[in-house]
């Protein structure tokens, strides 16, 4: 068989964590973008949203696809109203300097890190899919007597991993309507552009930095609810993604929603590919170094706006 259905499958897996990266690095671009903080804490409400997919999905019972339904509401409206609670508790109160608020990240992370721990423990836990029917997907090939459709075995993927991918990118479009079409996108754009002159029309600021802090981190939850029936729950799971996120917003360009995407898309599928032939070790090293290009040449990102 030739190299073409390994590759195939591996950009598969790919655009999995492509879609699920997605989500989790647009909210934090959102955060950034709107309110110029650096949440350090960001993959801590991945995390979040895992642990409480597991725990929602415990507690329903019945069908997996029960459990999982609710835990697709829950997860995303808990963790967005925590996150929301954080900003006015702690960032308000700094005045949303940049210094002070990515030391407060870093202490709201090792409280949310340490309190699951507490409550949670330290298993790994899965989640039922609510639904996992095997794909088996065609290859096409040209043998002895012309192109043939062949069924590769173990060339395949599953129902829900094409769900992910589909859900993914439902709501980042619902996500992008949201800041171009709609009223609360234009308030959002207008304390982005300038905070004060925001305030002397009467938009109220801290509010919107609530409402974009917490929406910034149900996107995380969400993006942990979809991944958490393939990987497991965990309190450390917070780490990669936040990583990940970070180097997506660097390269796609701070603040900007669509190369955010583009270069979670980018990332994911080198990600899957370098995982399957070569080791997830490799991969990591390969978008640090990536980034590290990125800040030399083109400081402002794929999409980023230098500023004058």
């Amino acid at each position: 068989m030739e190299l073409g259905p390994y590759i195939l499958l591996a950009s598969l897996e790919g655009a999995v964590t492509a879609a699920v990266l997605a989500l989790t690095a647009v909210g934090l671009a959102l955060v950034f973008g709107v309110m110029r903080v650096v949440n350090i804490a960001h993959g801590e409400f991945f995390m979040l949203g895992a642990v409480i997919a597991w725990w929602v999905a415990q507690t329903v019972g019945g069908h997996p696809a029960i459990g999982f339904a609710a835990a697709l509401v829950i997860a995303p409206l808990a963790v967005g109203a925590i996150a929301a609670a954080a900003d006015m508790t702690i960032l308000k109160r700094l005045d949303y300097d940049p210094e002070r608020t990515i030391v407060a990240t870093i202490g709201l992370l090792y409280i949310l890190q340490q309190l699951t721990l507490m409550t949670y423990g330290p298993e790994a836990r899965p989640v039922e899919a609510p639904f996992n029917q095997r794909i088996a997907l065609p290859w096409i090939e040209h043998g002895d007597t012309g192109w043939q459709v062949i069924w590769p075995w173990g060339l395949g993927t599953t129902s829900y991993k094409l769900a992910v991918i589909g859900a993914a990118g439902v709501v980042l479009a619902g996500v992008w309507l949201m800041m171009a079409r709609s009223r609360l996108g234009l308030v959002m754009r207008a304390t982005q552009a300038d905070r004060d002159m925001a305030l002397a029309f009467g938009i109220p600021v801290e509010r919107v930095y609530a409402l974009v802090f917490g929406i910034g981190a149900a996107l995380a939850a969400l993006a942990a609810v979809l991944i958490v029936p393939i990987q497991q729950a965990h309190y450390l799971m917070g780490a990669d993604p936040l990583l990940l996120s970070f180097i997506v917003v660097i390269i796609g360009g701070l603040g900007s929603l669509p190369g955010t995407v583009l270069a979670a898309v980018l990332i994911g599928l080198s990600d899957g590919i370098i995982s399957v032939f070569f080791s997830p070790t490799l991969a990591k090293i390969i978008a640090t170094l990536l980034v590290a290009l990125v800040l030399v040449f083109r400081p402002e990102g794929l999409f980023g706006t230098r500023r004058t």
